[in-house]
């Protein structure tokens, strides 16, 4: 007789965060210049990078201004735009940078919060 163990959701979930506390990020943040919006996409990222993963996060900031070629080799058409190359999956993030959670929970680094279907 064979035992099958399923692994249930949460099981799951808690793999996946012990395993992210553990990786390395690669992060690439594109801007235009010293404008307000990527000033702050700027802050934010860097206190995401110093607070949440220290030791274990590569950021590159590309300023647009100065390379405006490097926007249509990564497809950039809204600024700012984030791009988490590791850990997989590859994930964007397009415009504004001012909410700090939804960040942590795209970056993996905050779990999602449960889908309210009102039963």
């Amino acid at each position: 007789m064979t035992i099958k163990h399923t692994t249930s959701d949460t099981e799951l979930l808690e793999r996946a965060a012990r395993t992210a506390r553990h990786q390395k990020y690669v992060l690439r943040l594109y801007i235009t210049g010293l404008t307000p919006r990527s000033r702050e996409a700027l802050r934010t990222i860097t206190s995401i990078c110093a607070n949440e993963l220290a030791g274990r996060c590569d950021l590159e900031v590309i300023d647009l201004y100065e390379h405006p070629a490097l926007a249509k080799g990564e497809q950039i058409v809204a600024i700012p735009t984030l791009i988490k190359q590791q850990p997989k999956p590859l994930r964007r993030f397009i415009g504004t940078m001012a909410d700090r959670e939804r960040l942590l929970v795209g970056l993996d680094l905050r779990p999602r919060e449960p889908v309210d279907t009102g039963e």
